[in-house]
């Protein structure tokens, strides 16, 4: 199983590019097959930074394109066309391919360089939920009091505990030796005990600039020097003045800026480089866009020096000022920083406890992003026929353009292909027409064989051949016949029908499969930070104890087909032994059913829904259970429970309802709500695609018996 982590912060420049570095070094140590991921970065003309350095640096064997997710402005745009599902699904989709090529993946966080840093705070919580990973969160103690510090901490531990992205390492950076042991302390109170805490010491050499930041800040050029840029910066003199007076500034490690046409000045800082009665000068900083005349530059040239000469536009005040308000980066070529902070790391931080509890770190939740990504990924992995007996709704013309533009199935409209055609232009619907079979069933060369065989399977009905025939042409049951017959993997239906037109023809002509003794459904439930199966809320009005009992189990399976890990809540009016009569003790008995003929099924039951979801109320009323407060199935004991349930949980939460997926029969069907929306269709059809490529090949279809009976 691949392995990720997610290094976040809660502010600009808190020193995670250490913790990144000293973590991919101690990857790379046990495993060479690690990769790295930005979901954001800044827009800028040359590459990331922190990509750069760490595909550079520690040679990852992937492209720089594949190392990101968004640019900041590409989320903004997507924000304000409030359309952050996009964000999530692109993130997710350039990730989960990483993730099939690596064992290891460190995942790295925005940087805070803009405004909005809530938004941004809240984004990669999100994204962290999403990708359902966990966290180490790193904050700078740096201008702060210990009280606004861990109240920090505690505010980025919160927000992330709070969407269940478990933060398995809380690290405090940039405080003052005196105080580390303070700091740990302070922070072990406002964790879980199995959170690791840690504190790094303000450290100057990451701390000062190099003149790789000059460059990146300013947009400098080199003049000379180039192989010397790593060098550190610790004092700025600005060589404004007659050479005797600004000798006196000279410090160790100093960053000279002077106009570029002060040639005495320039010389004079060479010279005392050179000197031993002056400290090393760390480079200059020619302003104003100004380069020494040729005769000078010839002049300094032959000194010989080491001292690296850069040029930028900006005036002598204008870059004094500004250095010392810039971000310091520690650049793929400035080795001495990278080699300082996996010191740093080694020292003061416990990175096989880390790296053991990151490896071994499982999960079983499912966020609504990741579920819809899963079913694309099913789906297209064995691609079957979905036919569409709707075919002129402009609503499942536009789903049908979705799946087709993602290859994740083959699609079939019934209708007449004029109208289909006219339908799809006047709403602005760009089909490729090669890659969808349209069928006309009156005038199908089907139609014939459909009508005969309906016949003989409605006949003992009262069914004669002349209303088969008139049957066949209807696109509900044509549609069927083509999924019985085996020219169709699956059928949707629903959009301008009502549920009985589509549901019918599939009870008449494919019925249930073997062990199913009716049709049941389900729906997932895309709740804010989770997926559950809730059944049954669409078929089943009245369920005794055995139809409920198998309505569990047949969820249950669905719900694993489909990524869910399951926990079985049989929902009533009281939980456990605490209440009593007709439909507490139906309940009761269902439960009993299921844990008899399916041991392998964790389940509980009776119990109410808050129990069932809330993992505190769960552990006051069923402290021993292994479902209560984190059941992922919740099976109601009617459909008007059921029904008005699932519409009040989609109402009241925003939760996308996915379904109802029809369960029992031979071959899938499902039905879809007449208010579906594009969205709607589109992942019943991916249901439906899935459902197929475990009962379905593309062989025709064979009778069991000679004769089938309704």
């Amino acid at each position: 199983m691949n392995k990720a982590i997610y290094i976040a912060t809660i502010e600009p420049n808190s020193g995670k590019s250490l913790v990144s570095i000293g973590l991919m070094n101690e990857l790379k140590s046990h495993s060479g097959n690690v990769g790295y991921f930005r979901p954001i970065i800044d827009e800028s003309p040359e590459k990331d930074n922190h990509i750069h350095l760490m595909l550079n640096y520690f040679n990852l064997k992937q492209d720089y394109d594949e190392a990101y997710g968004l640019t900041r402005s590409e989320i903004v745009r997507l924000l304000n066309e409030n359309n952050e599902d996009k964000i999530l699904e692109i993130i997710i989709r350039k990730y989960k391919k990483l993730e099939k090529k690596f064992d290891f993946i460190i995942i790295e966080g925005s940087d805070f360089s803009g405004e909005g840093s809530i938004v941004e705070f809240e984004m990669n919580i999100k994204i962290a939920s999403n990708l359902t990973v966990p966290a180490i969160i790193i904050g700078s103690g740096k201008s702060k009091t210990l009280q606004e510090f861990i109240g920090s901490m505690k505010l980025a531990y919160d927000g992330f505990s709070e969407k269940e992205v478990e933060v398995i390492a809380l690290i405090a950076n940039k405080i003052l030796p005196k105080n580390l042991k303070l700091v740990r302390t302070e922070l072990k109170k406002i964790v879980d005990k199995k959170t690791y805490v840690t504190a790094i010491p303000r450290d100057d050499q990451l701390a000062n600039p190099s003149l790789y930041d000059i460059i990146r800040h300013f947009d400098a050029t080199v003049l000379l020097g180039d192989n010397n840029l790593g060098r550190q910066i610790k004092h700025v003199a600005v060589g404004a003045m007659q050479m005797r007076h600004f000798l006196k500034f000279i410090k160790n490690q100093t960053l000279v800026i002077t106009p570029g046409d002060r040639g005495d000045i320039i010389l004079s800082a060479l010279q005392a480089d050179k000197s031993y009665n002056y400290p090393d000068i760390s480079g200059i900083v020619l302003s104003g866009g100004l380069i020494p005349e040729k005769s000078i530059m010839k002049l300094i040239e032959g000194t010989n020096t080491n001292v690296p000469i850069l040029s930028v536009k900006p005036q002598t005040y204008e870059v004094a000022t500004g250095i010392k308000s810039m971000p310091i980066h520690i650049n793929a070529h400035d080795k001495r920083k990278i080699l300082r902070s996996i010191r740093l790391f080694n020292k003061y931080v416990d990175a096989k406890l880390i790296l053991d509890r990151f490896i071994s770190f499982e999960t079983t939740r499912v966020t609504p992003s990741m579920f819809l990504y899963n079913l694309e990924e099913k789906a297209s992995k064995d691609k079957k026929r979905i036919v569409l007996p709707e075919g002129t709704e402009p609503r499942i013309l536009k789903a049908a353009c979705q799946i087709l533009s993602r290859d994740l199935a083959d699609i079939i409209l019934l209708g007449d292909e004029k109208a289909i055609k006219n339908t799809a232009k006047m709403h602005g619907i760009n089909l490729d027409w090669d890659k969808i079979t349209i069928i006309d069933p009156k005038n199908s060369p089907l139609l014939d064989k459909y009508a005969k065989k309906i016949y003989e399977l409605r006949k003992h009905k009262g069914v004669n051949e002349a209303m088969a025939y008139d049957l066949a042409q209807d696109p509900a049951y044509f549609g069927t016949m083509m999924v019985r017959e085996g020219d169709a993997d699956g059928m949707v239906s629903g959009a301008v029908h009502t549920t009985a037109h589509t549901i019918k023809p599939a009870l008449q002509l494919i019925k249930t499969k073997p062990g199913s003794n009716f049709v049941t459904s389900t729906f997932f439930m895309a709740l804010p930070e989770r997926v559950s199966a809730f059944a049954d809320c669409a078929i089943v009005p009245n369920p005794n104890a055995e139809q409920l009992a198998e309505i569990a189990i047949a969820t249950a399976d669905a719900a694993k087909e489909f990524g869910i890990e399951p926990r079985v809540a049989m929902l009533s009016y009281s939980s456990g032994s605490s209440g009593s009569g007709e439909e507490v003790e139906k309940v009761r008995k269902a439960t009993e059913i299921v844990k008899k003929k399916r041991p392998d099924i964790l389940i509980e039951g009776p119990i109410q829904y808050d129990a069932a979801v809330d993992p505190v109320v769960g552990k006051k009323k069923l402290p021993d259970s292994p479902v209560a407060g984190q059941a992922t199935v919740m099976i109601f004991p009617d459909l008007n429970t059921g029904n008005n349930t699932y519409k009040a949980v989609q109402r009241e939460t925003g939760a996308l309802a996915i379904g109802p997926m029809l369960l029992g029969l031979k071959k899938p069907v499902n039905d879809l709500s007449r208010g579906a929306t594009v969205d709607d269709i589109y992942n019943t059809i991916l249901l439906t695609a899935i459902q197929a490529q475990k009962t379905n090949d593309k062989k025709t279809y064979k009778e069991k018996t000679a004769q089938e009976n309704v």
